[in-house]
C-alpha cells in the first residue's frame, strides 16, 4: 500500500497536530471505556471509580514507552487492552479493600509485562523463525480478519445507541451513517488534506448533526429525537467558571495503591499472577497478528525491523509504565492500524504526537468532556470502517494463499467459524478470548494438516 507520510516523514506542524487529534479520536472510546467497565464489574462507585483520564494519561505514557523501544519504526498507538478486563475485575474481586485492589493492578500489569520480557529473551536468543513457521500467512491472515469482525457487533450496539436513552435507534443509525458516508467519501473523494483527515471530519459532521435532531427534539418535546447527551459539557460550568472548567488532576492509581501495601498478602499475589500471566500468553499472539498486519500495510517486516524482541519489549514495558499511572495494561490497537492504512499516514511522529496529546488532554477538562460527549452512534458509524479496514487487511493477506489446497482451505475455515461464532473459554477467573481460541485452533490445524505435501491435497480433485 502507497503510504502518503512514510515511517520516517514529518508532517508539518500545524498537519501533525490534526493528525494526532485523529488518531486520538480513533482510539479514545475503547481506551476510555475499559476502566469504566472493569469499575462496573468490581461494583466501584463515586472516587473509587478507575479514572478514564488516568487511563488515557497511561496509554500515551506507554506508546512513548513504545516508541523508544522500537527505534520510531513502528507507526501505532497503544491503548487499554480488553483482554485484561477479567484479570483486572479479579484484582478487585480478591482484594481485602480497594487500595489493594488498586496495587494489584499494577503488579498484575506487572506480572503481565514480565511475561512478555521473557519471550523477548527467548526471541533474542533463537530468532523469530518458528514464529514464521508457527504462525504462517494462512494462520495471521484469518486471525487478523477476525480481530476486525469480532469488533463489528460493537459497532453496530453504538449506531443503534443514543447517549440520552430516549433517542430513537433509527434517528441514531441515520446519525451514524451520515458519519460513515462523510469518512468514506473524504478518504475516497478528497483532496490531500482531507484524505489525511476523514475521521475527524466524519466526526464532527455526525456531531453536528445528532445536535441539531437533538436541539429540535428539546424544543418540540420530542424524546426520538434527542440523540445527544452534553451534560459532560453543562458540568464544566455548573458550579462557576473555575480551574477546574479548564485543567483537572487525573486520579492516578499509583496514588490510591500506596494505601495497599499494608494489606498485601502471598495468597493475593498468587491470585493476581493466576489472573494475568496465563492472559498475557494470548495478548502475545493477538500481539504477532497486530505486527504482521501492521508490516504488511507499510510494507516493511516489523518482526525482523526493529524485531518482534523490541516490539514485546515496548509493549510489555508500555503496559508496566501505563498501569502505574491508569491502572490498565496496554496493547497494540487495531483501530490505531486501521487509521494508518485508511489515511495512508504512516509517520511515527504522529504516533508520538498522539502520545503527547493524550498526556496533555487528560489534563484538560474540555476536551475529555467534548469525547465524552461525542454520540456513541457517530463513534458507531465511524468504527463501522476502522473495525471494516481491520478486517480487509487480515484478508488481503489470505489473497496470496492457495485455498485450492485443502490444507489451507481447512486453517482458514477454523480460524474463521470460530472466531466468528465466539469461541471463548473460560478456566475459572481465565477467559480465552474468541480472537486468541481461533488462533490456537489454527495454529494446531496448521501444524497437523502442514505435513501433508501439496500434490496429495489436490489428488482428490
Amino acid at each position: 500500500m502507497q503510504m502518503i507520510f512514510n515511517v520516517k516523514d514529518r508532517p508539518k506542524f500545524g498537519q501533525l497536530v490534526v493528525f494526532a487529534i485523529q488518531q486520538l479520536l480513533a482510539i479514545m472510546a475503547a481506551t476510555l471505556v475499559v476502566p469504566v467497565i472493569v469499575s462496573g464489574n468490581a461494583g466501584l462507585e463515586g472516587k473509587d471509580t478507575m479514572s478514564t483520564a488516568a487511563a488515557l494519561l497511561g496509554a500515551g505514557v506507554g506508546t512513548l514507552v513504545y516508541v523508544l523501544f522500537t527505534q520510531r519504526k513502528c507507526p501505532v498507538f497503544l491503548g487499554s487492552s480488553f483482554a485484561f478486563i477479567g484479570s483486572m475485575s479479579a484484582a478487585f474481586a480478591g482484594a481485602a479493600s480497594v487500595a489493594v485492589g488498586y496495587l494489584g493492578l499494577i503488579i498484575g500489569a506487572f506480572f503481565a509485562g514480565l511475561v512478555y520480557v521473557v519471550i523477548a529473551i527467548i526471541v533474542k536468543l533463537v530468532g523469530v523463525g518458528w514464529i514464521n513457521r508457527l504462525m504462517p500467512a494462512v494462520v495471521i491472515g484469518p486471525t487478523v480478519a477476525i480481530i476486525g469482525l469480532s469488533l463489528a457487533s460493537s459497532a453496530i450496539g453504538d449506531l443503534q445507541k443514543s447517549n440520552t436513552g430516549v433517542g430513537s435507534p433509527l434517528i441514531a443509525v441515520l446519525c451514524g451513517i451520515i458519519a460513515l458516508i462523510v469518512t468514506m467519501i473524504c478518504s475516497t473523494y478528497g483532496k490531500k488534506t482531507a484524505k489525511l483527515i476523514p475521521f475527524i471530519i466524519g466526526i464532527l459532521v455526525g456531531y453536528a448533526v445528532a445536535g441539531i435532531f437533538t436541539g429540535i427534539g428539546y424544543a418540540a418535546d420530542v424524546d426520538a429525537l434527542k440523540i445527544s447527551d452534553f451534560s459532560a459539557l453543562t458540568a464544566l460550568v455548573s458550579d462557576g467558571v473555575n480551574f477546574n472548567t479548564f485543567f483537572t488532576l487525573p486520579d492516578f492509581t499509583f496514588v490510591t495503591a500506596l494505601g495497599g501495601f499494608g494489606e498485601l498478602s502471598g495468597s493475593y499475589l498468587g491470585t493476581i499472577a493466576v489472573a494475568y500471566v496465563p492472559v498475557a500468553f494470548v495478548v502475545f499472539a493477538e500481539h504477532i497478528a497486530d505486527h504482521k498486519n501492521i508490516s504488511s500495510i507499510i510494507e516493511e517486516d516489523l518482526l525482523k525491523d526493529p524485531g518482534l524482541s523490541r516490539t514485546l519489549l515496548g509493549d510489555g514495558v508500555g503496559s508496566m509504565v501505563g498501569a502505574v499511572f491508569g491502572g490498565c495494561p496496554n496493547t497494540t490497537y487495531g483501530e490505531s492500524v486501521a487509521c494508518v492504512a485508511i489515511t495512508r499516514n504512516a509517520s511515527v511522529a504522529t504516533i508520538i504526537a498522539a502520545a503527547v496529546g493524550a498526556i496533555l488532554i487528560s489534563f484538560l477538562s474540555p476536551f475529555v468532556a467534548f469525547v465524552n460527549s461525542i454520540p456513541s452512534c457517530v463513534m458507531g458509524g465511524v468504527c463501522m470502517a476502522l473495525y471494516g479496514f481491520i478486517a480487509v487487511s487480515g484478508l488481503k493477506m489470505v489473497q496470496k494463499i492457495d485455498l485450492n489446497e485443502n490444507s489451507n482451505l481447512f486453517v482458514v475455515s477454523a480460524i474463521l467459524v470460530a472466531g466468528i461464532g465466539g469461541l471463548s473459554l473460560t478456566f475459572g477467573k481465565i477467559t480465552i478470548t474468541a480472537v486468541a481460541s481461533s488462533l490456537i485452533l489454527g495454529i494446531i490445524v496448521n501444524l497437523i494438516l502442514s505435513k501433508k505435501k501439496p500434490s496429495e491435497n489436490s489428488e482428490a480433485e
